[in-house]
């Protein structure tokens, strides 16, 4: 609830009219003060006149009065400079140490206010309470929202691969190796993939990057998928042993529990072939991420990932398990266009913002527009609330809307739940 007071405050929405101290002194707020996100006061810098003179100084909201002496404000410095009080509920005086009273006020707001935030924060996890005023806003408003969150997905991405860039000593392939593993997770076996990558350092593989066996072993020994596989297959037994002295060889530690995904998953699709995929990009050696700097489009990293399955892993989804008919392909155009989405793009922008170059920035930016929207529950969820998607970079905005937003049910910091909220500012009071 305090929270929702701060928002308010923050963002003026109490109603129209004369405000008092409850000891009825005419307050004006000429500035609410900058939010501070941190220990001491909520706002900084306020400027506020109360009867006939003006104040400036720091605010401090709480839902209750008495809850100023339940933090033990009254004996921290940092709350000396506090020029007003705003409560939900006014039931004791403020002074400090010194005797000297702060001035406090109850926070206005309109009647309906606390049940609409109540209901659009409530429900915002599992459904799209915002739905009617999605559909009820300005075109521009919405774009303008849009393009904000599609930046910060990727900034996110791109902050992502500059702590790993910094950990790999700035080697751009380490970085894309990481990311590309993380990726072929494609969210469900995310970490655990990103931990195969981070057991198994990319130097380790080049050692033995002209021998194909030597790389999937490597890969399915660290992963821990040999540990179960049934001896049956001379396949699975050269593995084992060339994982026993690799791992000798290179002294690997292996994460205790991985924490693979495979219920409720096509054979395809399990993590042995993304695996095998991964194997398969690594023979030879990887240069991979040289490779996506010199792409000049959208087909040319596509073609990047075009990869046939051979032998064992064109006929299985994992040890001693079959596929219904032999698969070559490992991937589909939509999971490679996934992986553009989520490796090449976010790569590309942090080496662009690494080297400063603005025209390796657009060209990422550009390959988001010219990318299909990305097919998924998220996507038409706010398509029936009627947001036109039709490329990546609007569905990009839209998955950071719903897991950042909607489903950490951070209404208040959203413009879609702002402006909803905004609107039942008017007057009377809902704190009592």
């Amino acid at each position: 609830m305090e929270k929702l007071m701060q928002y308010i405050w923050q963002h003026r929405l109490w109603p129209r009219v004369d405000m008092f101290t409850v000891d009825r002194r005419r307050v004006t707020v000429i500035d609410p003060g900058q939010l501070n996100a941190n220990s001491g006061p909520d706002f900084f810098n306020a400027k506020i006149k109360i009867g006939d003179e003006m104040w400036a100084g720091d605010v401090e909201i709480h839902v209750k009065a008495s809850d100023w002496h339940r933090h033990g404000h009254q004996d921290d410095p940092a709350y000396r400079s506090v020029i007003l009080h705003v409560v939900g509920k006014d039931d004791t005086a403020i002074t400090l140490n010194d005797g000297r009273v702060i001035p406090q006020m109850r926070m206005p707001c309109a009647p309906d206010f606390r049940h609409a935030y109540d209901s659009l924060v409530t429900k915002a996890g599992c459904g799209l309470p915002c739905a009617d005023e999605i559909k009820s806003l300005d075109a521009i408003y919405l774009h303008s929202w849009l393009d904000s969150l599609a930046y910060e997905r990727l900034y996110a991405k791109t902050d992502r691969i500059s702590g790993h860039l910094s950990r790999m000593a700035g080697d751009w392939e380490s970085v894309c190796y990481i990311t590309l593993a993380r990726a072929l997770g494609f969210g469900v076996n995310g970490d655990p993939f990103e931990h195969l990558a981070m057991s198994l350092p990319l130097q380790f593989i080049g050692k033995h990057s002209d021998s194909q066996l030597s790389i999937e072993a490597l890969l399915f020994g660290q992963a821990g998928f040999l540990d179960k596989a049934a001896d049956d297959d001379p396949y699975i037994t050269l593995l084992k042993n060339e994982y026993a002295f690799l791992s000798h060889k290179f002294s690997l530690k292996r994460t205790a529990s991985p924490g693979w995904k495979m219920s409720r998953m096509r054979p395809a699709n399990f993590p042995h072939r993304r695996i095998a995929f991964l194997a398969s990009l690594l023979f030879g050696g990887f240069k991979l991420m040289s490779r996506i700097i010199d792409a000049t489009s959208v087909d040319n990293v596509r073609a990047l990932f075009n990869i046939e399955l051979a032998g064992y892993w064109a006929r299985h989804y994992s040890f001693n398990s079959l596929l219904d008919e032999p698969k070559a392909t490992a991937l589909g155009r939509n999971s490679v266009d996934i992986l553009v989405i989520n490796v090449v793009v976010p790569l590309l922008y942090a080496y662009a913002m690494n080297v400063d170059s603005r025209e390796r920035a657009d060209h990422a930016i550009n390959m988001l527009h010219e990318l299909k929207a990305e097919s998924n529950s998220i996507v038409a969820m706010f398509a029936s609330s009627g947001i036109e998607c039709t490329d990546a970079f609007t569905s990009q905005a839209l998955i950071q809307l719903r897991r950042q937003y909607c489903e950490t049910r951070k209404c208040l910091y959203c413009r879609i739940g702002h402006r909803m909220l905004s609107k039942r500012a008017k007057n009377k009071d809902c704190m009592q």
